[in-house]
């Protein structure tokens, strides 16, 4: 109702100004274009002044269609808004605003390539005054990543056209893509009978731009190291963007003038075992070209051009000559290298392995290798350097100078390049135990203990375990290394125990003994409960009490030790009761209160009651340990 109402008010003003004969100006400003990427959404501006004010204008949005005829698809007045049916866009246009505050933006989504047309804002007012204002929808699609596909055959020098170098494609842009050809960075450009690119444009059915270009070019000798890439450059909304696509490279066939032959690997000094590949070039590319390697003993088979021999030995030491051929021309051209291989033979050790010495003595040994470079020589044992001369002297021989002796022989210019031999000595002698930290221990009663035993001697020592009272003891483990003999007993504490460690050999015994002190980790600490009157103070104590040895479990210490600490505090209350009632005259026939009057013990009012298990006559000691009959207190 309202609506309508409004509608009549503005017929009628539209009358009066018809009536008056007033016109008013309408001006509409919009963008010259707006760029989107296919997919989204566009938002196309339309702003609008009015002399005679915004309010209650009619708005209208056309596109102009290819054919360059004006299609109207939104309406809207004071009243209605209405999006025509049937257009490309009904489904996808939306209008924002009124037009009350002089701006109404056109919002179509989803946009495609088919949209990218010129749209029309056009603003009418109360009167007469007509403005339009048009937008050109520009839409883009970026292309695929460009692809680059050189030829993999060579090239010669001696072609007389342009070959083929490489093609360059990028499929799918909007707008028409473009491809440029760079050679080391450097934009392709030339003579037509020396650089020729093709391009070619092709158009989708999805309408998208695929453009590829052909390049070819004659080419040099210097051209052979030259890297070829496309440039790709597209528009997208704002501005313009650029891609490369990877590098290629061509092969150039040319003739050779000199060749090379050297060896590969290893670099440096060759060693016996090593495996050499000698390689041969010519300064050329050319297939026809021919290449073998040989020495004095005659050709070697090559494959691409390496010669690789395995496991060298000082025999394929010489002069390696490599030669290509022309198979056009018959031309033949050479160069040769000289191989050298250093060996190093196994190192001798004298005297022969093994050796046995006597305690005391003297061992001298001696350690050489034959080599085509200097060598050092080093003798080792248990990891550790013990000289550094080939003769390896030990004086005043003993345990400790039994074992494995190591003569390492080395190249100090090759690495890896080494030998070693081994000398093996054993030194003879009775049974030597070594002592350990301790041999006096004590351990909780009840519990296991494991005792060790190290002996060393030669020939090796037999260990046995004893105890003092004779008893053999069964071994838990006994483990034998060189010239040494580790064993281990398990005890279980019982009591106090000496332990013995017997060992002997051909040449004589030795023994260790250990003592072991069973300790009681559960006692009973002492308690003493005092109470006091005004003529007297009576002390009971109940001294520590030791538990005799039995076997007890762990986990019942904490519950016999409140067992004893309540039973001491039953008797410390038990005593003081009893004291009580003897004050009061109800024990050994008392009554009534003590008379203060009496005549006091010399020394001191403080009396103990003593009171044994087995009576119950008491006895009072006086502080001084007087004895006082009940009468004298």
């Amino acid at each position: 109702m309202a609506a309508r109402n409004i509608a009549y008010l503005l017929v009628g003003l539209l009358a009066l100004f018809h009536t008056w004969g007033v016109t008013a100006d309408v001006e509409v400003n919009m963008e010259d274009r707006v760029e989107v990427f296919r997919g989204e959404t566009a938002s196309i501006a339309c702003m609008f002044t009015s002399s005679e004010g915004v309010g209650g204008m009619i708005i209208q949005w056309f596109y102009v269609a290819r054919s360059g005829e004006k299609q109207k698809i939104f309406y809207q007045d004071a009243t209605i808004q209405v999006v025509d049916k049937g257009t490309p866009f009904t489904d996808r246009i939306r209008v924002n605003g009124t037009g009350a505050t002089g701006e109404i933006v056109l919002t179509i989504s989803n946009v495609q390539l088919a949209d990218e047309l010129e749209f029309i804002c056009l603003i009418k007012g109360l009167t007469e005054g007509t403005g339009e204002g048009r937008t050109k929808l520009k839409v883009f699609v970026m292309p695929d990543l460009p692809t680059i596909e050189g030829v993999q055959t060579g090239i010669s020098v001696n072609e007389d056209s342009p070959s083929k170098i490489g093609t360059c494609e990028v499929k799918n842009g909007f707008p028409r893509p473009n491809i440029t050809w760079y050679r080391n960075t450097t934009p392709l450009r030339g003579p037509l009978d020396v650089v020729k690119m093709v391009p070619s444009t092709t158009v989708e059915s999805s309408g998208l731009f695929s453009v590829k270009s052909d390049l070819s070019m004659k080419v040099m000798k210097e051209d052979k190291d030259d890297l070829f890439y496309c440039e790709i450059n597209y528009f997208v909304p704002g501005g313009l963007r650029m891609t490369e696509t990877p590098d290629i490279n061509i092969t150039v066939h040319y003739p050779s003038t000199a060749v090379s032959v050297w060896v590969e690997s290893p670099k440096g000094n060759i060693k016996e075992g090593d495996s050499i590949e000698l390689q041969c070039r010519g300064n050329g590319n050319k297939p026809s070209s021919i290449l073998t390697i040989s020495d004095e003993r005659g050709e070697n088979t090559i494959d691409n051009n390496v010669l690789v021999l395995d496991n060298v030995t000082r025999l394929n030491s010489g002069v390696y000559r490599c030669t290509s051929m022309d198979m056009d021309t018959y031309e033949e051209i050479s160069g040769n290298t000289t191989v050298f291989v250093n060996f190093l033979e196994p190192a001798v050790v004298m005297p022969k392995d093994p050796v046995v010495v006597a305690q005391g003595e003297e061992l001298t040994a001696t350690c050489n290798a034959l080599s085509s470079l200097q060598t050092q020589i080093v003798w080792m044992k248990d990891g550790e350097e013990v000289s550094t001369h080939n003769s390896l002297i030990v004086k005043d021989a003993t345990f400790d100078s039994a074992g494995e002796y190591v003569c390492v022989v080395t190249v100090l210019e090759i690495e890896g390049m080494e030998t070693s031999g081994t000398l093996n000595v054993e030194v003879q002698g009775p049974p030597e135990i070594m002592k350990p930290g301790s041999t006096e221990m004590e351990e909780s009663f009840g519990t296991t203990v494991d005792l060790s035993c190290s002996v060393r001697g030669f020939p090796t020592p037999s260990v046995t375990w004893t105890t003092s009272d004779g008893k053999i003891l069964k071994t838990a483990s006994q483990r034998k290394t060189w010239g040494e003999v580790h064993s281990v007993v398990s005890i279980k504490v019982t009591s106090d125990i000496t332990a013995f460690c017997n060992a002997s050999n051909d040449f004589g015994t030795d023994a260790l003994t250990f003592n072991i002190a069973a300790t009681i980790n559960t006692t009973t600490p002492a308690t003493t409960t005092t109470t006091t009157t005004t003529t007297a103070t009576i002390t009971s104590a109940t001294a520590e009490t030791p538990i005799p040895p039995k076997k007890i479990k762990k986990e019942g210490n904490g519950v016999i030790i409140a067992v004893i600490i309540i039973c001491i505090l039953l008797l410390a209350i038990l005593g003081s009761v009893l004291y009580f009632l003897y004050k009061k005259g109800k024990i050994c026939g008392r009554s009534g209160k003590q008379d203060l009057t009496k005549e006091k013990s010399g020394k001191d009012n403080i009396v103990v009651e003593m009171k044994s298990d087995n009576t119950e006559e008491a006895v009072l000691l006086g502080v001084n340990g007087e004895k006082q009959p009940p009468s004298d207190q």
